[in-house]
């Protein structure tokens, strides 16, 4: 793991994983426009890399895989190292089901590893940032997913991640209190391409007409949830979860 383009700063001190693409490099792209200085980790060290130098002289990238304690541990060393402070902690990075695996074909170890970047991740991040994070009443934020509610089929891995990292949300929040708030945000469609694609390649009215709001989320809906919520405007919001799709849900639950 390497800190590229060590450089010390001033500002707050945020640390996002799964920076390098969608939601999380969402994320990270609008903590940067709010002055914040953002460590972004991903597993995927050129991507990395080379996000981090478009994003400009306040973003550093670390190779990471959060499932791994070791690399938690190295990586929360080199953040300290390199400005003696953490204010903000994202645990974006997860595992999807993109192909729905169906529960005959489910084996151990997709199952396992889903849980572990999914779950194990947020938690040893939580567990090696909380020193620091208390000693600047920092906040840490979950990216969750609605399909912890209503779930798909065949999305018994993600399902299950999903909606123990709520549990969790929670239950960090009571441990940790009152100077480390914890609140998780749930996405539910969202266009997370590239913001080059999304431009040269916009959602058409069929694809509109899927979302049963007729309406689909962008990276910035989420990221700007994310960055409030790490503001001191919501300074008393904590174990909560904060679903961001559109009036999906509420459209969901009247449907005959």
């Amino acid at each position: 793991m390497i800190l590229e383009a060590p450089v010390a700063g001033n500002g707050r001190v945020a640390l996002v994983t799964g920076a390098a693409r969608g939601i999380g490099l969402g994320i990270a792209a609008w903590l940067v426009s709010e002055g914040w200085q953002v460590v972004l980790t991903d597993i995927d060290r050129v991507r990395g890399s080379k996000v981090a130098k478009v994003l400009g002289e306040n973003a550093w990238f670390v190779t990471m895989d959060v499932s791994v304690e070791a690399d938690v541990i190295g990586c929360v060393a080199q953040v300290l190292g390199q400005f003696g402070r953490l204010d903000a902690l994202v645990s974006n990075a997860a595992i999807a089901d993109p192909h729905n695996m169906t529960l005959e074909s489910l084996d151990l170890d997709h199952w396992n590893r889903v849980l572990a970047v999914n779950l194990t991740g947020p938690m040893l991040l939580a567990k090696h940032c909380a020193p620091y994070l208390r000693a600047h009443c920092g906040s840490i934020v979950n990216l969750a997913s609605t399909r912890a509610r209503q779930a798909e089929p065949d999305t018994e891995a993600y399902v299950a991640s999903k909606g123990g990292l709520l549990a969790l949300t929670h239950a960090l929040a009571i441990s940790l209190g009152p100077e480390i708030r914890v609140n998780a945000v749930s996405p539910g469609w969202i266009d997370a391409r590239d913001p080059s694609v999304r431009r040269a390649e916009p959602l058409t009215d069929a694809d509109h007409a899927q979302h049963p709001a007729g309406r689909a989320g962008t990276v910035e809906d989420v990221a700007s949830m994310v960055a409030w919520l790490l503001s001191r405007n919501a300074g008393f919001v904590t174990g909560q979860e904060f679903v961001v799709d559109g009036g999906m849900s509420k459209k969901m639950v009247y449907q005959g």
